[in-house]
């Protein structure tokens, strides 16, 4: 019997989480307790803060987007196609967090796993945008704390 795209994506993605719970928690120095505790005590009123900044810049971003698009061709096809890909990602990201931000206050297991796609989805991201710093550092050290706070949440 043949799989489903649907299984293999989920067993690639699992396989994904299995080696990252290896690397990031086994093998990784652990956060004291006490700093996990902050991390996810805090956590959600520090996005919630960042969300509501964001909404502004991000809408401004995006009125500019569409007053330049008719010009990006001046900078190359990859200066349009750039924008429009971090502007998409940028956007899907905030959605994911915006949707986990209640339950991290409640620290369900399902937010925990919108932040987790928010961050892999980052990561593509910055990877289709050659952005390799944010690519390597920021997902990373993302990836790290979230699986650092993993078993917190329920």
């Amino acid at each position: 019997m043949a799989k489903t795209n649907n299984s293999s994506f989920s067993d690639m993605m699992k396989k994904l989480d299995d080696t990252l719970q290896e690397y990031l928690v086994k093998k990784a120095p652990a956060l004291p307790d006490s700093v996990k505790e902050v991390i996810v005590s805090v956590g959600p009123w520090v996005m919630l803060v960042l969300v509501v900044m964001s909404l502004p810049l991000l809408l401004f971003v995006f009125g500019l987007g569409a007053v330049v698009a008719p010009f990006a061709f001046l900078g190359g096809i990859h200066a349009g196609t750039s924008f429009g890909v971090t502007m998409i990602v940028s956007l899907a990201a905030l959605v994911l967090e915006i949707i986990a931000l209640p339950g991290l206050f409640k620290r369900s297991m399902g937010s925990w796993r919108l932040l987790y796609y928010s961050t892999l989805i980052t990561a593509v991201g910055n990877l289709i945008s050659f952005n390799l710093g944010g690519l390597i550092i920021g997902t990373l050290l993302s990836l790290y704390i979230l699986f650092q706070i993993k078993k917190l949440y329920k």
